[in-house]
């Protein structure tokens, strides 16, 4: 996915439009991540009626408020809009932390063929290393919501798995402060009845036992002492 962009800018869709515009900036940004193409133009009204539900499926997956860890998804619009006001308007209804091509980028175009794009809305949903994971990810984002996430992050087999939904981390948390105590509990019963063991054995083979610790008699049998002798008495 970072071959897509190396050499070219991409513009955070924050106030200041800070720029992405060296390959370090690149890497680090779309390194490991999924990544969605949104192409859309402000000029469709169903674009406009899918940006809201775009919006917060992202957020919902990126936000601190929603999730203890983001998701490791980046949301890039590809601007099909005829002029760069259109675009200015549409980004609006963006979240934050989109990121988009300016419209005097021509790569913009460049990618509709490269993908070619037949319809708008679409959200093509890239993998790490630039496969495409799903063409059009519109009416599973509509119908799933965040959950269709889930879907995506195992089947791009992305190296960093420690994504969670807000509900999944409070309870793994209420499990990982019980766990170590159980588990210290469970050790120490352990070593206790490990200990028992090994007196009863030592009890067990009475005053005739002689040798080394560890050694055993076999059921009618003999054994040869080291010092050449049995009992001691």
């Amino acid at each position: 996915m970072v071959d897509l962009f190396v050499d070219r800018v991409l513009v955070k869709n924050n106030t200041e439009q800070d720029e992405l515009d060296t390959e370090r900036e690149i890497v680090t940004r779309l390194q490991n991540r999924i990544l969605m193409l949104f192409f859309a133009s402000a000029e469709s009204e169903t674009c406009q009626q899918f940006a809201p539900t775009l919006h917060d499926f992202f957020k919902q997956l990126t936000d601190e408020f929603y999730v203890e860890r983001a998701a490791q998804l980046v949301l890039l619009y590809i601007s099909l809009d005829q002029s760069e006001d259109q675009l200015e308007n549409f980004l609006k209804e963006l979240p934050k932390k989109s990121l988009f091509l300016a419209y005097e980028d021509p790569y913009r175009r460049e990618l509709e063929s490269m993908f070619n794009v037949k319809e708008v809305p679409t959200v093509l949903v890239l993998r790490p290393d630039c496969s495409i994971l799903i063409p059009n990810a519109v009416e599973e984002i509509i119908q799933l919501g965040p959950d269709c996430y889930r879907n995506w992050h195992e089947a791009a087999e992305l190296i960093d798995r420690n994504f969670l939904m807000k509900e999944d981390f409070e309870e793994k948390s209420m499990r990982s402060f019980s766990d170590p105590i159980r588990r210290l509990k469970y050790k120490v019963e352990d070593e206790k009845k490990n200990k028992k063991k090994k007196k009863k054995k030592k009890q067990g083979r009475g005053w005739g036992g002689g040798g080394e610790e560890g050694e055993e008699v076999e059921a009618g049998g003999e054994r040869d002492d080291k010092d050449g002798g049995g009992s001691m008495w």
